[in-house]
């Protein structure tokens, strides 16, 4: 038993949990922080146990649904599902139960409504993010709303509203994951060609993909500004989007259209800090501001 479960947390990728986690708890803060709002540890509890089951229940369906395509490509053929570790039925039984335990989870919410309300439809967009690459070159922006929906979720939950305040931080997330995510994807530009699957990298190469990449990575550090002037943040907060700005840019100069081989080092090592540097300087100066 607990090898199946360390092999499930393996599969759904539990550790990059992180890129998104952070953001809503940022977010969740940003709305305690307000002076008409009362802080509950039930509604922490609740946006953690709804991230990490949205989460789970999300790319546990994505392994279902990509299986035969990874069992295709040799960066994925050693995937537990192609490589025969974890059957597609206890995956899809994993992900009956994750997106059970979501809806669920949004029940330690009430008496507010939004949020039991908005979970059938939130999930549905998350899982529906797997078959976007089949249709779309921008799939990586599929994915990029998918993860953004989660500061924005996370202030329903606090404030059972939906205001301006968490877009801010969701404008950063949109544009950011969707620069990493083409970035990623790259190493996977000829087989996505030749199984006529949509990135683009495959539709319009690798060195304009990393163009567009940039360039997505150039407008999060705006937004990210923008979250600092217009959010209400002070000093400690400027100080981290400067310092995330140039972690940014460090990013791109990992990666070269002849050379992917430090696309994960970009990918998850340069990311994580990004995302859980954002909600530290965050949480630090919502606090310093407070005091």
């Amino acid at each position: 038993m607990f090898q199946r479960i360390q092999q499930l947390l393996e599969l759904i990728r539990f550790s990059h949990t992180v890129f998104a986690l952070p953001f809503a708890l940022l977010a969740a803060a940003m709305a305690w922080f307000r002076p008409d709002t009362e802080f509950r540890w039930l509604d922490l509890v609740g946006i953690l146990l709804c991230m990490v089951f949205a989460r789970s229940a999300a790319m546990a369906f994505n392994r279902v649904v990509d299986a035969g395509i990874d069992a295709g490509n040799p960066r994925t053929e050693g995937r537990h599902i192609p490589a025969g570790l974890l059957s597609k039925k206890s995956v899809v039984a994993f992900t009956v139960f994750c997106s059970v335990a979501f809806v669920a989870s949004t029940l330690i919410f009430l008496p507010k409504r939004l949020p039991i309300t908005l979970s059938v439809p939130v999930l549905l967009f998350l899982l529906s993010y797997s078959y976007a690459k089949r249709f779309t070159a921008w799939c990586h922006y599929w994915l990029s709303t998918a993860l953004m929906l989660s500061p924005v979720c996370a202030w329903i939950a606090v404030r059972d509203e939906i205001a301006w305040q968490p877009f801010l931080l969701s404008a950063v997330i949109f544009f950011w994951v969707g620069g990493f995510d083409i970035i990623y994807a790259c190493q996977d530009a000829d087989f996505d060609r030749e199984k006529k699957l949509f990135s683009l990298p495959s539709r319009w190469g690798i060195p304009t993909a990393l163009r567009i990449a940039m360039l997505s990575h150039l407008i999060t550090i705006g937004c990210l500004f923008s979250l600092w002037h217009f959010g209400g943040f002070g000093t400690v907060f400027l100080v981290g989007v400067i310092a995330v700005s140039a972690l940014l840019i460090y990013e791109h100069s990992l990666v070269r259209p002849g050379d992917l081989t430090r696309v994960n080092i970009a990918f998850f090592n340069v990311n994580s800090i990004v995302s859980l540097g954002l909600l530290i300087v965050g949480l630090t100066d919502l606090i310093v501001s407070r005091n």
